[in-house]
């Protein structure tokens, strides 16, 4: 007994691994091959068991078993059976395994511990599959259908639509041949319906997003008629949505009733969109009272924003004020389903709640909560503006009212936005002292609202030329928010017109930096880096606004007359051009593009854009005085009258017009006779074309005459214009009197020199002329300034209320 007994080391160390070798001899089965009682157990039994039933009396008294140790033992099992070893009716129970089954202590000799079998090698190969079975093509095939359709989807989704299309169509047909495949291999039965709707959906879906609406509805009938597809009838919304594109609203509306027919009523947010759907389709067909009937029933089952800006739009448009006015109630009260702004601010100083906050403060749904607020604000704004004119005698008493019910709602805010408006809608009707009153009542509300009400009264005084005004309420309006970046902008502006260029700059700059999509404060900075002759940078600020603003015709204009600046015309020309195509009725934008082709000397190119210009803008003097100097040059008199006579109208002071314009009847006489003649036909052409062509002989002979004598001593020229002499005009030898027209024409400009219109000398009235003032056109140069103060009240201003 005692040798089984194990006393605790007197040491404190115990040894954690005691005990482990430590086992019971009656558990040793290394000498049962010794053990002669249970050897005979095992010969005997033939290891047959006899059954389990507990009728068998317990034989633990009456039978004593024998054992390997010649003692006899009564034992009894407490299922009433006869034990292992025991003698019943002659027979010998079998033993109980001690080992479990298929373990060999052989096995076990001389071997390594591998209980997984990795001693036996590797596993043999998996059966080749056989590619050339029909079902494994048909698996194959599948599988690429529903490849083709993700690829459709996803290049839809990345915007390439004519790819997306081409996919569906190769799905659409790599999938018939799958139906062809599987209904000569397996019934008809087992045919895949999920995948050949989702083809000819995703087919369908593709059509319609490239436009080709026909292909589309075709194919949503093949989908629609099949009644093995179920639920198919809900595509006749996609239907519907087809035929309102299509302008076919009487068809829209009939598909929208069959889809809300085959939808049942615990589908209720799908019916109500289809219902939304047939009502806007009222709209667009004018038929506002079922319209609003639509709207009605949205809005008193589940009410939302868009339902209840259609009911209101459908109210306006019948003229119904009270409907107007409960329709804008019910928009008010619909609820926003956002969380509290209170939410995303920390109540203590806790590290993690500070760092879960943070990371949900701009997180998608929070971003999705921002989107549905100021969608909600849009509509009710919207609304107001649009009913608030409408439902009172007057707009301010219509302002008042929409401004009280907005303030007994969930949109408090709102309500400063509606004040201004109103401020607005003074401006709109010209009665400025109206809208800086009510502006001025922001003066002592929160920063935000006085920031934007003092930016609103800066622009208007700086409209009005009253700068201190305006930069006595930009500071007011910088100063309570100072990332404002109209505030700052206008702030610049009102330097700007001091003449202080390096300052405005730095407040523009900083616009900019508080606001990177400011395009004011960017286009500002560009002229007065242009004021200030730094024409690179100017440059390089407008070329970043085209890229932001590609059709805006003030920066291709800014562009253009700086590359003119820097002397490169063809630049100058190229973004004109641009300019031209962006605004083709600009007169100063032709005008100025004629006089860069004309300084180039593509006169033909010029004549085309001063000609336009003129068509667009006749009262421009400058540019009359080009085409009639153009005719004149080019032997067309005639032409050039009226151009001289328009110039007369325009300028009825200027002697010089009148002089033009005799000079060009005296010209073209006897060339104009002679054309007039040719026309109708008379006998007296031949006469005067011989009279013609001796004058311009005549004159060839004087302008050789008078041109020896430029270059000539003033003694014989004095001699010349001193003698006195007859009509010597058919006398080309004595030339006295040619002399004295050489030199009364010098007096006149000459055809190299061009014409200053702008010149304080007024002709002669009493100066006759015998062959008309040599004139050639007028100075091509435009203004090297470009008049940057027909934009400057545009662009140097900032919007009354940014969207």
């Amino acid at each position: 007994m005692m040798e089984n007994v194990h006393l605790a080391p007197e040491t404190d160390e115990d040894d954690l691994y005691s005990g482990y070798n430590d086992y019971n001899p009656t558990y040793d089965t290394e000498e049962l091959e010794n053990d002669t009682a249970f050897q005979q157990a095992v010969k005997t039994s033939h290891g047959r068991r006899p059954p389990i039933t507990a009728k068998i009396p317990s034989t633990a008294v009456a039978r004593p078993v024998a054992t390997g140790c010649g003692s006899k033992t009564s034992l009894a099992s407490s299922m009433g059976r006869p034990m292992t070893g025991a003698i019943q009716d002659g027979v010998t129970r079998p033993m109980t395994a001690v080992r479990a089954a298929g373990f060999t202590k052989a096995a076990l000799r001389g071997s390594a511990f591998d209980p997984l079998g990795q001693s036996r090698g590797p596993a043999p190969p998996l059966e080749a599959r056989n590619e050339d079975s029909p079902e494994e093509k048909i698996r194959q095939l599948e599988k690429k259908v529903n490849e083709l359709v993700e690829e459709s989807c996803i290049a839809n989704s990345c915007g390439d639509l004519k790819l997306a299309l081409e996919k569906a169509k190769d799905a659409g047909r790599k999938e018939r041949v799958l139906v062809r495949q599987r209904e000569q291999v397996t019934s008809p039965e087992n045919i895949n319906l999920d995948l050949t709707y989702s083809v000819l959906f995703n087919l369908a879906s593709q059509y319609s997003a490239n436009e080709m609406y026909p292909e589309a509805l075709n194919t949503y009938q093949v989908i629609v008629k099949n009644k093995m597809f179920s639920n198919a009838g809900r595509l006749k919304v996609n239907m519907g949505n087809i035929y309102l594109k299509q302008r076919n609203y009487s068809k829209a509306i009939k598909f929208y009733r069959m889809a809300l027919d085959q939808i049942p009523s615990v589908h209720k947010e799908m019916r109500i969109k289809i219902m939304q759907n047939i009502g806007v389709t009222f709209i667009k067909t004018g038929q506002y009272s079922d319209a609003i009937n639509s709207f009605e029933h949205i809005m008193s089952v589940a009410p939302n924003l868009k339902a209840g800006f259609n009911l209101i739009l459908s109210y306006f448009a019948v003229g119904d004020r009270e409907k107007m006015k409960k329709a804008f109630q019910k928009l008010i009260a619909v609820p926003l389903e956002t969380d509290e702004d209170g939410k995303y601010i920390s109540p203590n100083d806790d590290p993690h709640t500070n760092l879960v906050i943070e990371a949900i403060k701009n997180d998608h749904l929070r971003q999705m909560e921002r989107e549905r607020k100021a969608m909600a604000e849009k509509y009710i704004m919207t609304a107001a503006k649009l009913i608030a004119p409408v439902i009172e005698t007057s707009f301010a008493v219509g302002y008042d009212w929409c401004v009280e019910v907005v303030k007994a709602s969930q949109y408090v805010e709102l309500a400063n936005d509606l004040e201004i408006n109103k401020a607005i809608m003074y401006l709109r009707q010209k009665d400025f002292n109206q809208a800086v009153e009510t502006l001025k009542m922001f003066e002592k509300k929160d920063s935000s609202v006085k920031s934007a009400a003092a930016t609103n009264l800066s622009l208007l005084y700086y409209l009005e030329n009253e700068f201190s005004q305006a930069s006595s309420y930009a500071d007011l309006a910088v100063n309570s928010d100072r990332y404002n970046p109209s505030a700052l902008t206008n702030k610049g502006n009102t330097v700007f017109a001091n003449g202080d260029y390096e300052k405005a700059a730095e407040f523009y700059k900083e616009a900019l930096r508080n606001d990177s999509s400011c395009t004011e404060a960017l286009y500002n900075i560009g002229l007065t880096c242009k004021k200030l002759n730094r024409l690179d940078e100017a440059l390089d600020c407008f070329l970043k606004l085209h890229a932001i603003l590609r059709n805006s015709a003030q920066v291709l204009y800014q562009i253009a007359n700086i590359y003119e600046l820097m002397e490169d015309p063809n630049q100058a020309m190229e973004w004109l051009m641009q300019l031209i195509s962006v605004v083709p009725t600009d007169s100063r934008a032709l005008s100025k593009l004629g006089g860069l082709y004309d300084s180039e000397g593509d006169k033909s190119q010029a004549f085309q854009y001063y000609y336009e210009s003129y068509r667009y803008f006749p009262s421009n003097i400058e540019v009359i005085e080009w085409l009639g100097a153009y005719y004149i040059d080019t032997q067309f008199c005639e032409k050039a009258i009226q151009y001289f006579e328009r110039a007369s109208l325009i300028q009825p002071t200027q002697v010089k017009w009148q002089l033009m314009v005799a000079s060009c009847f005296r010209r073209s006489g006897l060339r104009f006779l002679v054309r007039l003649c040719t026309d109708i036909g008379l006998k007296e052409v031949q006469e005067y074309a011989t009279k013609l062509k001796r004058l311009e002989k005549m004159k060839e002979i004087r302008e050789q005459r008078t041109k020896p004598g430029r270059d000539g001593s003033g003694g014989p020229r004095g001699r010349r214009d001193g003698s006195a002499g007859s009509d010597g005009g058919q006398n080309c030898g004595a030339g006295s009197r040619g002399e004295r027209l050489s030199a009364q024409l010098r007096a006149l400009p000459r055809t190299e020199e061009p014409y200053d219109s702008s010149s304080n000398k007024e002709l002669d009235a009493s100066y006759v002329d015998p062959l008309g003032p040599q004139i050639e056109r007028p100075r091509t140069a435009a203004k090297k300034r470009v008049d940057e103060d027909d934009f400057a009240d545009e662009e140097l201003g900032d919007d009354l209320l940014p969207e």
